[in-house]
């Protein structure tokens, strides 16, 4: 069967037709009927919004998914891969109130909970479709239809006993906290979210003063950039280890108490204050001072109210070492204030902000004003009662509600919690069970994080949920847990079918209790990090549903998401597996770093500074998006600067070489058929180790590639598989394809071709299949043409019709061959300092010279080297090659190059006269310091990388030599001295060259082939010059190079010209050779015919 590959290729059009392939194949469905009856392997999906578009976050992380699960299902497992869709929460809401101009609780009311919810349920999937096509267009096998979404009410149902089990366990209990408080949203913040949207901004910072009630005249002095929160004050806050001083202010005779190490806060230079005396913090403790405000001066008895407190969280590094304490507007405020008695945990909450961040009629001069608004209003009033010593402004860092992009305040609000602390040494004992990449992220970042635990806010007082399932009677006295839908409905008389606010909230519970009032649920719905958290046992409806399922194959065996996830998704899957089951929710993690625009920005669609991925993908490609993405940093929790170029350097350093490999093989196997009248087919049983030494390396360092790739992946450590694979991809293209051109070409007879073929045919399909998780178009589009080549075993009834379906090719350890891998390793380095040695005296490859000579102390470099002799020669375009370990013959000495730097904190005081010896040292001394591995100069000892052994060249006094132009080259391992003395035999052979490289770019300009039958005519303008002597005595070794006849002019009346080109040759200028091809006698004209050119 013909094999015709185009030589120019569109991957992003190519990839179009592979995805009409895989969609008349079914094949994701297909290869998941192939394995069902395989071991599982158990993948979670984290839930995405399908209220925005996905973004480059999202791409990466879903193309480690699909990388790892494909890579799964090659290895012998089956793998069920479900998209889910997180539905409920603030980002639809928000949607919502914006769109609507709700601006708070009262809004909702008016509006009603089931109208909202309504509205809500239209734009939940506002983008699924946009992300079907956006997920499938770049390649990721999941299954759409059968999904889970967190608005299904059985997802929700599993929530529901989520909760039941901890609600059971006493794990949830009521109380309130201060948390990050969205006035935007009318409602808390994890901390994972409250940290998304930090802003530089402008604020007022304002200094007050507090006088002592038994000194009025002496002041503390405090510093907030809050001023909203000092009609709440209730206490002031001092480091008891500090020095704290009382001054007079020089100006205006004041008394001040406040830090040492802060009176710069408070003044400019030390002219403006006297110093009266000097004491520790601790002294100040419990003495009480005169309160700004009276709205919370007559308080529960026994709570010492406008009192100083003690605690060394207050620093030297900002303020004036005295802080105001708010307690139900700050988390130290709140711990210090309830250590020190100022508050209570059941005393009435000081926090005179309602929800929407107006102040309530508690704070009656400010009563109805937005708290940033009353800062103004609050100043003036300080000022006016004569407490305000200084007012000015900072810019500094400050949070912001991501959704809403209005300031976050902190603020005491009642919440249902999940106790965390009292299970957190279970979650840090079931972190320690997982494994994670990149490793450090799961005892640092994450540990840390565990190790600080703090109990979980999971009740939400807003709309679009699921209902938290707890209905309470009107005293508190009784409280019923509800853990399922068949339970409410026994419990309530009633089956309900959706699980929403609007249906749930209708239902009363009968009270136990002889003429109680019935039970109603409570208002809150569940944080969506609960339902996400839950996500393992509700997608499957668990333990409704694949009970038996469910747990056999729990914990997970992978799950990956960005950096940012280990404070939010990471975390509650573990707080919830721990609680449940008391084990982690997973065996392994890959954790992604973030992708950033090119400047190092995140990426904004108002800045515009990155580019639309779709874009990228319709140009490049996803492939090449793939293997950008996942062979960068951010594969180790690193982040990326994305940048379009390195997309389109993988399609021009990696596809479009791999891709001329893949050519030049179907091209040389449809002209070994041709002219040998024989099939080419190829059977890997019944492969056998091949003779020649190349065919041997290339088949050895896949296999050993196959090993690594299999053992990496196996460890989630994409980040070392990628580059290897790219590597090997230049061995293939420019090592392997290029040094054997000849032989593949059929010049080593028809046997030696077919080896060659049958070599090279078993990397490609070997690489196809081993790529086929990272770059799934490509190897599909080349699987497509090659599975025809590979003979069909008739016991053999499983369906090939993708690459896919495939398994991981088994490393064959008969085919390995480490001391062939390193030989051909060390020609390579050889080779590639002869190129270097070339270009630093301008020669081409094209020019062929005399001589190479290796030069290395070690005897079995050398034996490898003369091993590979006939590549470095055709390699290099040289005569012969030379090896020896005589360096003193071609002028060669050594010498030595400390490592200052190492040396220099290692010898200190010796250090100069060691370094004066080293530059005495002979080459005699230095070749046993490289023999032996270490050397003692001056009572020191120096090995290892303490010297760098350096080979020096004299040209001029190279012995017998002396006379031969020599380019050395070295990687201080092994010396090359290239001969670049050339003579006449090698310049005509240089201008031979010269012409078959004219042939074959006229050739390949008209598009022909290897197959194609032509005849290439010549003729030289200038009958008897130089080049006309140089193409008569080289005419056989032309035709030999292009293998197709080479005649002199006239041209054939009876045959049409195909190409023509007249050219003046570099080193023949004094005359023009004008270069024909026409048609053979059997030519089938594919191509329309080019013009002759001039």
């Amino acid at each position: 069967m013909s094999m015709l590959v185009p030589e120019n290729i569109n991957f992003a059009k190519e990839e179009e037709n592979i995805l009409k392939l895989w969609k008349d194949l079914d094949a994701f469905n297909t290869s998941l009927k192939q394995s069902k009856d395989k071991p599982r392997y158990t993948f979670y999906d984290g839930p995405p919004f399908a209220t925005g578009l996905p973004h480059y976050g999202h791409i990466l992380a879903g193309t480690i998914k699909d990388t790892v699960t494909r890579f799964a299902h090659q290895s012998g497992f089956h793998v069920d891969r479900r998209f889910g869709w997180d539905c409920h929460g603030l980002p639809v809401e928000y949607e919502i109130d914006k769109a609507l101009g709700i601006k708070g609780p009262a809004d909702v009311a008016a509006m009603g909970i089931e109208a909202y919810n309504n509205e809500c349920r239209k734009i939940v999937m506002r983008y699924s479709g946009d992300w079907q096509s956006i997920v499938t267009r770049l390649g990721r096998w999941i299954d759409f239809e059968n999904d889970y979404k967190t608005l299904y009410p059985w997802f929700m149902e599993s929530v529901w006993w989520v909760f039941q089990q901890l609600y059971q366990k006493g794990l949830v209990y009521k109380g309130f906290k201060v948390m990050s408080f969205s006035t935007g949203l009318n409602t808390t913040l994890s901390n994972f979210e409250a940290g998304l949207n930090y802003k530089d901004v402008k604020d007022p910072a304002v200094t007050i003063s507090f006088p002592l009630e038994k000194e009025p005249n002496v002041s503390l002095v405090a510093w907030t950039t809050t001023p909203f929160t000092l009609p709440s004050n209730l206490a002031l806050c001092v480091n008891p280890e500090k020095t704290y001083v009382k001054v007079q202010e020089n100006s205006t005779k004041k008394t001040y108490i406040l830090m040492e190490a802060r009176l710069e806060a408070l003044f400019k230079k030390p002219a403006d204050y006297e110093i009266l005396e000097k004491f520790l913090g601790e002294t100040l403790k419990g003495l009480r001072y005169i309160p700004l405000f009276n709205y919370f001066t007559k308080r529960e008895d026994g709570l010492q109210s406008f009192t100083i407190c003690t605690d060394k969280y207050v620093t030297e590094e900002a303020g004036t070492g005295v802080v105001h304490q708010a307690p139900y507007f700050g988390e130290d405020d709140y711990r210090v204030c309830l250590a020190h008695d100022v508050i209570a945990k059941d005393s009435a909450i000081v926090c005179p902000v309602d929800s929407s961040g107006r102040f309530t009629q508690d704070v009656s001069d400010f009563a109805g004003q937005y708290i940033k608004d009353a800062d103004k209003a609050i100043i003036k009033h300080l000022k006016e009662q004569g407490r305000m010593v200084n007012v000015s402004q900072i810019n500094h860092s400050y949070p912001y509600c991501y959704r809403s992009d209005t300031p976050l305040i902190y603020k005491a609000v009642p919440s249902w919690f999940v106790r965390v602390e009292s299970i957190a040494q279970q979650l840090i004992d079931n972190n320690q069970t997982t494994y994670w990449v990149p490793d450090f992220v799961r005892d640092k970042r994450f540990g840390n994080w565990l190790r600080d635990a703090r109990d979980w806010p999971i009740s939400r007082s807003r709309y679009w949920g699921t209902p938290i399932p707890l209905w309470i009677s009107d005293d508190g006295e009784e409280m019923v847990c509800v853990g399922s839908i068949e339970e409410l409905a026994k419990l309530s008389g009633v089956k309900v079918e959706d699980l929403h606010r609007e249906t749930v909230d209708k239902l009363t519970i009968p009270s136990s209790r002889p003429g109680g009032a019935p039970l109603k649920r409570i208002p809150e719905v569940f944080d969506c990090w609960f339902e996400s958290g839950s996500m393992p046992y509700a997608q499957v409806h668990y333990p409704f549903e694949n009970q038996e399922t469910f747990e056999r194959n729990f914990p997970a065996d992978f799950i990956a998401e960005g950096i940012d996830q280990t404070r939010g998704w990471f975390y509650t899957l573990l707080v919830l597996s721990t609680a449940l089951f008391n084990k982690p929710p997973s065996k392994n993690y890959i954790v992604n770093g973030l992708v950033l625009a090119n400047d190092g920005q995140k990426m904004s669609k108002s800045k515009k500074n990155f580019p639309d991925p779709l874009e990228v993908v319709n140009k490049y490609g996803a492939d090449a998006l793939r293997l950008y993405l996942i062979n960068s940093p951010v594969v180790r929790a690193e982040n990326l600067r994305f940048k379009e170029e390195g997309v389109r350097d993988i399609l021009k350093d990696v596809f479009l070489p791999w891709y001329n490999a893949y050519r030049f093989f179907c091209q040389q196997k449809n002209l070994f058929e041709k002219e040998n009248g024989e099939k080419f087919t190829f059977s890997e049983q019944k492969q056998l180790m091949p003779e020649n030494i190349m065919d041997k390396w290339i088949l050895s360092f896949t296999q050993t590639l196959l090993q690594f790739v299999r053992d990496e992946m196996k460890a989630y450590r994409l980040y070392t598989v990628v580059p290897r694979l790219i590597k090997f991809v230049d061995l293939l293209t420019n090592w392997y394809v290029r040094s054997n051109r000849k032989r593949l070409r059929g010049d080593g007879g028809r046997v030696d071709c077919r080896n060659a073929l049958e070599t090279l045919f078993s990397v490609i399909f070997s690489m196809i299949r081993m790529l086929a998780p990272f770059v799934p178009f490509l190897t599909e589009l080349m699987y497509q043409n090659l599975k025809n080549v590979v003979e069909k075993d008739s016991n053999d009834s499983q369906d090939r019709g993708s690459v896919h379906y495939l398994m991981f090719p088994e490393p064959r350890t008969d085919l390995m061959d480490l001391n062939i891998e390193r030989a051909v390793s060390r020609m390579q380095t050889v080779v590639d300092l002869g190129r270097q040695a070339r270009e630093r005296r301008t020669l081409p490859i094209k020019s062929p010279l005399m001589e190479i000579v290796v030069i290395h102390r070690d005897q079995a470099f050398l034996d490898d080297i003369m091993a590979m002799e006939s590549y470095i020669v055709e390699e290099l375009n040289v005569r012969t090659l030379t090896t020896t370990l005589d360096k003193e013959r071609y002028g060669v000495s050594v010498r030595a190059e400390p490592d200052h730097k190492v040396l220099g904190a290692k010898l200190k005081n010796s250090y100069k006269a060691v370094m004066d010896a080293v530059k005495k040292l002979t080459s005699a001394q230095l070749q046993g310091y490289q023999d032996r591995g270490f050397l003692d100069v001056c009572d020191t000892r120096l090995e290892g990388t303490d010297l760098k052994l350096i080979y020096t060249f004299d040209n001029k006094s190279s012995g017998d030599t002396a006379q031969t132009d020599y380019e050395p080259s070295s990687d201080n391992e092994v010396l090359i001295l290239l001969n670049t003395t050339q003579n006449k035999e090698l310049l005509d052979e240089g201008l031979a060259r010269e012409i078959i490289n004219v042939v074959q770019k006229l050739r390949k300009k008209a598009g022909l082939v290897p197959t194609d039958d032509i005849r290439v005519y010549y003729d030289v303008a200038v009958k008897d010059s130089e080049l006309s002597e140089v193409v008569r005595k080289y005419a056989g070794y032309v035709e030999n190079s292009i293998k197709k006849p080479f005649l002199p002019y006239p041209l054939p009346a009876e045959l049409s010209v195909l190409a023509g080109e007249s050219q003046s040759l570099k080193g023949a200028s004094e005359c023009v050779l004008h270069i024909s091809i026409v048609e053979g006698p059997t030519y089938v004209s594919r191509f329309k015919s080019l013009l002759l050119t001039e």
